[in-house]
């Protein structure tokens, strides 16, 4: 767990390190500002040639019909969910996998299908496994079971090695920044916090000292769930040194973080943005601002604490 709010500032640092550890109406979602349309984007007959059954979220039973061949990376939805649509390429979401030889229908891999050990991913981290997974996964909506077809080329092969079928269930889709309702906050001699359209935020740091004791505000307040103590939280953070205005650590445009939340979240909740300001205890712990944007609650534990 993280420490309490006198000792935030070692909180910081671990929540920094643990970045670096890991390599009215309602508008139409977009991805990265084009809007989503899979319907138009998908591949007409390929269910004819990969079949899908069971419940969405368990090991599928899956019929390749094969050989299935493609000249380019194909894709379909066999189950559209009703969740939230996935609308950038760092934003979280819980995914199971299973893989099939496109030519023998022979089961390749698969995960394992457990909520409580499967970690929130993103586009970024699916692009390396193989960069049409992109195209894939583009505006999936939460609760559906996505069929894609891999060519040898798509997989980094130099030759036709033949293709991939990969079913991806889609279970909850986090936040992709911080959504709610905007606060208003009258406290002097406190930095400024101004967002990105992608809610990427920037911190501007007055030339003043920081504060003598913890301050904390809600920039943002979400109508999502409360955080509660024993939770664990998924979120994006930055992270800047307060007397150079250096950036100490962010997960921003890099992988969301799951962890358990700091004192100062619980209570808090999800979609809203908090600024923790803590004083500078010496040298070695100098005053920091944290900007933490809460994108959602899951049932897996951190990896470090899963190992």
């Amino acid at each position: 767990m993280l420490e309490p709010v006198r000792k935030t500032s070692a909180a910081l640092a671990t929540l920094s390190l643990a970045v670096l550890a890991l390599t009215g109406c309602s508008s139409a979602p977009s991805f990265d500002g084009a809007a989503c349309d899979r319907t138009a984007n998908a591949s007409a007959g390929l269910a004819d040639s990969v079949s899908t059954s069971g419940d969405v979220g368990s090991e599928p039973d899956v019929e390749v019909y094969g050989p299935v061949k493609a000249k380019s990376t194909k894709f379909s939805d066999a189950v559209v969910g009703d969740g939230p649509a996935i609308v950038n390429t760092n934003q979280p979401f819980i995914a199971n996998v299973t893989t099939y030889d496109g030519t023998t229908g022979e089961k390749l891999q698969t995960t394992g299908y457990d909520a409580s050990t499967t970690q929130p991913h993103d586009i970024a981290y699916w692009s390396q496994v193989s960069p049409a997974l992109s195209e894939v996964l583009q505006c999936a909506t939460g609760g559906s079971r996505v069929v894609g077809l891999l060519t040898s080329k798509d997989m980094g092969a130099q030759s036709d090695a033949g293709t991939v079928v990969i079913v991806f269930d889609i279970g909850q889709v986090f936040l992709p920044k911080a959504e709610g309702t905007p606060q208003f906050n009258d406290a002097r001699g406190l930095p400024t916090v101004v967002r990105a359209p992608d809610g990427t935020p920037g911190v501007i740091i007055p030339d003043s000292a920081a504060p003598k004791e913890a301050v904390v505000q809600t920039l943002i307040k979400g109508d999502g769930p409360k955080v509660k103590e024993g939770d664990f939280v998924v979120v994006n953070h930055t992270v800047l040194n307060w007397d150079d205005k250096s950036v100490a650590g962010t997960s921003w445009g890099t992988t969301s973080l799951v962890t358990s939340p700091l004192p100062e979240m619980v209570g808090a909740t999800v979609g809203s943005q908090l600024m923790i300001v803590t004083p500078g205890a010496d040298e070695s712990s100098p005053a920091q601002v944290l900007v933490v944007d809460i994108l959602g609650i899951t049932t897996a534990a951190p990896q470090q604490q899963q190992q």
